[in-house]
């Protein structure tokens, strides 16, 4: 049997990342990019987390992160502290102006849903976003 999952997960990544970015754009929203949003999905979830904690919730390589996150630093976005249990390990933390932005990102990405869902029934979408979850497992046990 023929698959494409590899080829097809990595065309949605890079099309949808097109399509997030058209969005973004269309909604005058440049305070923050495609991949930073994601960052800033995470630390909404979860605040004041270690880099190698936000590393492996975005899946960026810790060289990558710690460069977007100069960015998102020198954007008033986030704040690096020490982490008061370890004086080694500094803490990312959300700016008042970052959370500001948790309901831009929200339309954008209600936006986004309905991009990645159209046609699609509750189920067959519940179904999906299963089997998403089984490969994403699978694909961490390799890691």
């Amino acid at each position: 049997m023929k698959t494409q999952a590899g080829f097809l997960i990595s065309q949605i990544k890079l099309i949808g990342g097109r399509v997030f970015e058209k969005i973004l754009a269309k909604e005058n929203i440049s305070e923050f990019n495609g991949a930073q949003g994601k960052i800033l999905y995470v630390l909404w979830q979860r605040d004041k987390i270690s880099i190698i904690e936000l590393s492996k919730a975005v899946g960026l390589a810790n060289t990558t992160l710690t460069s977007m996150l100069d960015r998102m630093e020198e954007a008033g976005l986030i704040k690096r502290f020490p982490d008061p249990g370890d004086r080694r390990k500094n803490l990312i933390a959300l700016t008042d102006k970052a959370r500001g932005l948790r309901e831009k990102y929200e339309q954008v990405s209600q936006e986004m849903n309905e991009v990645y869902y159209k046609g699609f029934s509750e189920e067959e979408i519940t179904l999906f976003e299963s089997y998403l979850q089984r490969v994403l497992k699978n694909v961490k046990e390799k890691i």
